[in-house]
């Protein structure tokens, strides 16, 4: 795979409006982001999105008012994934505190009901007879579901995040950013981020009516801020755009965490990841606490997950947290395994001189697990940087697949033209440009995996099949310091479609060992420096490295700060190293 390093052009610098105390170096990384003005730059809860142009928000608002003051049963449908179990956690927890006597939560098992309020979960909802049923991080697309919910009497609220369909499903309400006719600017926020905004305003609906200064029932209103840790846990877990918007809502919740007023399950998190809850980043939420807590979803059941995050013991936290620590290690050597036999059989197909490695690839084994092929399908698309789908058995006859794309694919479009040319070929599927799921028949997957590879070579250029590095350009001797790497940390939170800053630079190799078995410890000099830092470079290719008879070498980095027994020092996370 060819890697092409390209450093961002930084464009209308003269007309910015950025903050005076502002770095040149972060202001350049900031231009190269689109960021041109100091309003974008604003993390405070005063600049975050009113809810009042949020469609159906207010109708919503009504609905759960009503149900609370009722006294009637409310159940909250979640996805089995980290946004749908903070969303999940959020809606019980914040119900709760404004006086819900009776609101409870329902996650479908992926491996017994799959995604969604279908028929047959509402069937299992049944038996705790809800009022209203609420779902969260889903529903958009549960037409059947939400008809089986109102036929056996129950209102129903939907709110969700994902891209609506031609028919909308029949509820009594539904707040989803992305549905037609919804003029709110936030399209990017995750199910965790609506569900929050529905509760702001129940908060504010209950405060109309004199709900919290009924003075025969005082009752006490809830920070609405207090659950901002819970809102950016889910929003980073599921790399939803961080705009403006959603860097308000991570930055608040990070600084909820760093000050120690997390809910206990997150602190727990934190430990069983040994990350400091006081010094956390959003990409600890993402790579750290996040895969953790979808571990439960992936391997077992994601009640587990939202148990953890709404319990106030601290010790029971611990419990949970060390339960799903153990889920994580089951589930990478599941993924680590399954990995290693997709690759051995794309390596397989390259050294095949008749064909060439296709440019859509479909992945399938009869034995892989149902709830690690997303990973696996990302893993893969990251070695070889195409659009990979990776299936796993689902239902009698039939297997589930697990989409990632690359730049340039629109992944569920690309599904959706496949569909339409082929009548009956894609049972079901959904999802976004970057990732999508999908059921067909196991028989097909001989025609599904050639229709998938076409899609590809319709859509796509040989340059698009490139890995493209793209970087802030070089640091000199001087910024490659402790106080660099400070300001970067705090410039954030750095995520999807706001990324960390990269960096690429000539250095002199100085000294490179194993450690792991499979990640390179490096120590290097930079071009026109004399100061030696420490590098590592994670899950390398050891065919090719360590490598003695290079002496000098490119590097894309990104600029991290080492804490080891109580001293501080750089260190480069290496994203890429090629011999000059």
């Amino acid at each position: 795979m060819t890697v092409t390093i390209v450093r961002r052009e930084v464009t209308d610098a003269a007309s910015a409006e950025l903050p005076p105390n502002l770095t040149p170096l972060i202001q350049r990384i900031y231009l190269a982001r689109g960021i041109s003005h100091a309003r974008e730059l604003e993390r405070t809860l005063p600049y975050l999105e009113s809810n009042q142009s949020i469609k159906d928000i207010d109708k919503a608002a009504v609905l759960l008012a009503d149900a609370i003051e009722q006294q009637q049963r409310i159940l909250i449908v979640g996805d089995f994934d980290a946004d749908g179990a903070t969303s999940s956690a959020l809606g019980v927890l914040a119900l709760r505190a404004m006086g819900a006597a009776f609101v409870d939560f329902l996650v479908p098992n992926r491996f017994e009901y799959g995604y969604g309020l279908s028929p047959a979960i509402v069937d299992v909802a049944k038996h705790q007879r809800p009022d209203l049923l609420v779902t969260v991080d889903n529903g958009i697309s549960s037409i059947d579901g939400v008809q089986a919910a109102k036929e056996a009497g129950m209102k129903v609220l939907v709110t969700d995040h994902h891209l609506a369909g031609e028919v909308l499903p029949d509820a009594d309400a539904i707040v989803n950013p992305n549905q037609p006719g919804c003029p709110f600017p936030g399209k990017n926020t995750a199910g965790v981020g609506v569900i929050f905004y529905v509760l702001c305003a129940v908060r504010a609906e209950l405060e109309k009516r004199g709900w919290f200064t009924d003075p025969h029932h005082p009752r006490r209103k809830p920070n609405m801020a207090s659950f901002l840790d819970i809102v950016a846990l889910g929003t980073v877990a599921d790399v939803v755009g961080l705009d403006s918007n959603n860097r308000i809502l991570v930055h608040q919740g990070l600084n909820r965490i760093r000050a120690g007023a997390a809910r206990p399950g997150i602190l727990a998190l934190a430990e069983v990841a040994k990350r400091d809850p006081s010094r956390l980043v959003a990409s600890d939420l993402g790579f750290a606490l996040a895969p953790r807590l979808n571990a439960a979803g992936r391997l077992d059941d994601m009640s587990l997950g939202i148990e953890l995050l709404i319990t106030e013991d601290p010790m029971h936290a611990r419990y949970l947290a060390s339960q799903l620590d153990s889920l994580n290690r089951e589930r990478r050597e599941i993924e680590g395994s399954m990995k290693e036999e997709a690759l051995r059989d794309l390596a397989k197909l390259e050294l095949d001189e008749a064909q060439e490695l296709p440019w859509g690839v479909c992945l399938y084994q009869d034995d892989w697990h149902q709830g690690v092929i997303g990973i696996l399908a990302s893993r893969v698309k990251e070695k070889i940087h195409r659009p990979v789908i990776a299936f796993a058995p689902g239902d009698e006859g039939q297997i589930k697949g697990s989409a990632r794309s690359i730049p340039g694919f629109h992944i569920r479009d690309a599904l959706e033209a496949i569909s339409t040319r082929y009548p009956g070929l894609v049972i079901k599927f959904g999802g976004h440009a970057m990732a999508a799921g999908l059921t067909i028949n196991e028989q097909d997957y001989p025609q599904f995996s050639d229709a998938f590879d076409q899609e590809a070579r319709r859509l796509l250029t040989s340059e698009q099949l490139e890995s493209c590095l793209v970087t802030d350009g070089e640091l000199t001797p001087f910024e490659l310091s402790l106080d660099t790497a400070e300001q970067l940390r705090e410039a954030g939170p750095w995520g999807q479609n706001f990324p960390e800053p990269l960096f690429d630079g000539i250095f002199e190799l100085q000294d490179q060992r194993l450690v792991g078995g499979h990640h390179l410890k490096m120590v290097l000099v930079p071009e026109g420096g004399s100061d030696w830092i420490d590098a590592i470079w994670f899950n390398i290719d050891t065919r090719q490295w360590p490598d003695t008879s290079i002496k000098k070498v490119r590097v894309v980095y990104k600029l991290d700060i080492n804490e080891f027994r109580g001293r501080r020092s750089v260190q480069l996370m290496v994203e890429h190293v090629e011999p000059v």
